[in-house]
């Protein structure tokens, strides 16, 4: 049976999704954030940028979502990579996030990464 497990969404930035990224799996569980630059209501697909950065969200199984242009927003759900290595995430949760300075929540993963390089692979003593 296959296993039916959801696993919490890595924080990624835009600039980390990139075919030679050890995030850019197919499948891969991902948290990204970005400024709505178009929504389709047909497609269900919204764009988000990060910089010169852009990646694709299928918001269909997002109900309670109303999306405005200009907004930031978080996603959280899978990455689904397409035969021209286009990648889509396939979310599962989003949410405004309106008011997040972004450089600093850029700086703050990168400390976080940085801590987590320094404590978590390094053996107790």
């Amino acid at each position: 049976m296959a296993s039916s497990e959801i696993t919490s969404g890595a924080l990624v930035t835009l600039q980390d999704l990139h075919p030679s990224s050890p995030y850019f799996k197919q499948g891969a569980s991902l948290r990204v954030t970005g400024k709505l630059h178009d929504y389709s209501v047909e497609t269900a697909i919204a764009t988000i940028v990060d910089g010169s950065e852009r990646l694709k969200i299928n918001t269909q199984h997002l109900r309670e979502l109303s999306f405005r242009v200009g907004s930031i927003y978080q996603f959280i759900g899978e990455l689904l990579i397409q035969p021209d290595n286009e990648a889509v995430l396939q979310a599962r949760m989003g949410r405004n996030v309106d008011g997040i300075d972004l450089n600093l929540y850029h700086q703050s993963l990168q400390l976080l990464r940085q801590f987590q390089a320094d404590h978590l692979k390094k053996p107790a003593t």
